[in-house]
């Protein structure tokens, strides 16, 4: 077996065993990347060097399951004295001057930051096509999306890139990557994950979340990175759980929802078929399933863009070539905006700052902002009910399995892409995307949603049905996969 091809939780046991040495392990990564990522384009950058430094050099104030493991961050979490421009030109020169508040605690558990993964510009897209870099391929088929905006942060954990990889979710950036590339994909409550040193693109909608090849890895990093954080004021105050110590409960009786909203006929045959397989596995373990409605899903979509787009109007407006990132003109201040801001943001940015402003300007703000707001508390409204009948709720995580490059050029189309994700989003609910099996060839995923601050349970019944499922077959890469 590859060093590549262990678990997080694996890797770290091996490094405490001394079976295994944290610069054997970054090596060998290393090698991996080099042998596969010119197929994959998942990494915009990585320094071995500073990674085996920091790891001999690292002082561990609380030892974890994944002390000593490399952990890949997505690109818009900003590291000290490492580049990250947000797959972006307008910060393709933006080095970090800090450490996210997510990196501080990975750092004080001795987990080494490793790498920035590719993604949509400012996390804007669905197949993270929008990077200003280069285009991800799916490991599955490199002809194909990995899913977006976390799609750099998926494509390298199912390659075995990486152990583990941050993301960031707003509107399913993290589920939805994970579902189409085979990986297991978590977004936590909103609140549970200090923001602080995440590029804001939709403040009341973001989140940082975890991919992995398994559960036991993402409650493992959970456990290190949650908790109040003053830095953020939308962080929380409460308890973090074990989780890593919360797996192996019985499932028996526990009542899950399927939302009939959830289950049209704009759902792909084959999809629905590989998600009735995994009902019936969960109902011969005792899992009771009951239907149940969540009636306003269908204004989902158009209350997530219209809120998300009038925030990201907001938080980009700082990128004007004024205090960091690219400047495109010194001629006059107002040239200095319009060049910069045109020049230096890709086509879907651009189009979501315009959709934005548009909502929030004067005569248009209580026909589209306040009507998207009060929407937002009824589709809120509809969980906080569905959760007084049942203990979680299963959803596909994708209607489709991951289309190939170029398919979808009509914006809506793709937003239509996260359907199944953004509801979770404008409610703040932790939910997680784990593989169920394939179709057409392609990897698929089911969505386990509970309901706030309960990522106990969600990760717990997430590893129960790993164990049902049975191991995913990953794709071999650069001719030396033993697979």
């Amino acid at each position: 077996m590859n060093i590549y091809d262990l678990s997080g939780v694996e890797i770290a046991k091996k490094i405490k065993d001394k079976e295994l040495s944290k610069e054997e392990v970054i090596l060998a990564l290393d090698k991996r990347i080099k042998d596969v990522d010119s197929d994959i384009n998942a990494y915009i950058s990585y320094d071995t060097k500073k990674a085996i430094k920091m790891a001999n050099e690292l002082e561990v104030k609380n030892e974890t399951n994944l002390t000593g493991v490399p952990v890949a961050l997505k690109d818009n979490i900003v590291s000290y004295q490492d580049k990250t421009t947000a797959a972006s030109k307008i910060l393709s020169n933006y080095v970090g001057t800090y450490n996210a508040t997510v990196v501080k605690r990975m750092l004080d558990a001795g987990i080494i930051p490793y790498g920035k993964s590719n993604m949509d510009e400012f996390a804007m897209g669905s197949s993270n096509e929008n990077s200003s870099y280069k285009s991800v391929s799916n490991p599955f088929d490199l002809d194909r999306i990995p899913g977006g905006s976390s799609g750099g942060a998926a494509a390298m954990v199912a390659a075995k890139e990486a152990f583990i990889a941050l993301g960031s979710d707003t509107g399913g950036s993290v589920r939805q990557p994970a579902a189409l590339s085979g990986v297991v994909g978590l977004k936590p409550t909103y609140g549970r994950v200090s923001r602080y040193g995440l590029m804001s693109f939709g403040s009341s909608l973001d989140q940082i979340g975890i991919l992995a090849r398994n559960t036991m890895d993402i409650a493992s990093l959970l456990e290190v990175i949650a908790g109040y954080d003053e830095l953020d004021a939308t962080s929380s105050t409460k308890k973090v759980d074990k989780y890593s110590e919360l797996l192996d409960k019985d499932i028996k009786g526990l009542v899950v929802g399927l939302p009939e909203e959830y289950f049209t006929k704009d759902l792909n045959e084959d999809i629905r078929n590989n998600i009735n397989e995994a009902i019936k596995l969960l109902e011969s373990k005792g899992v009771i399933f009951k239907k149940i409605n969540l009636k306003h899903t269908k204004y989902a979509i158009s209350t997530y863009y219209i809120i998300s787009s009038a925030e990201a109007a907001s938080n980009l407006s700082r990128y004007d070539g004024v205090r960091y990132g690219v400047r495109q003109s010194n001629e006059t201040v107002e040239d200095m905006y319009v060049k910069t801001r045109s020049l230096g943001f890709g086509k879907e940015v651009k189009r979501r700052i315009m959709i934005g402003n548009y909502v929030l300007c004067s005569g248009f703000y209580d026909a589209y902002y306040k009507k998207a707001s009060q929407v937002r508390r009824l589709i809120k409204q509809d969980f906080v009910s569905a959760f007084s009948e049942v203990d979680l709720i299963l959803t596909p995580t994708s209607p489709f399995i991951a289309f190939k490059k170029g398919e979808k050029v009509n914006p809506i189309d793709m937003y239509l892409s996260d359907i199944y994700t953004v509801s979770i989003s404008l409610a703040g609910l932790p939910a997680i995307s784990v593989p169920s099996g394939m179709v057409d060839n392609m990897p698929v995923g089911i969505q386990l949603i509970g309901n706030y601050f309960r990522e106990d349970l969600i990760l717990n019944f997430a590893n129960q049905y790993e164990k049902l499922r049975g191991e995913i077959k990953y794709p071999s890469l650069g001719g030396n996969d033993n697979e």
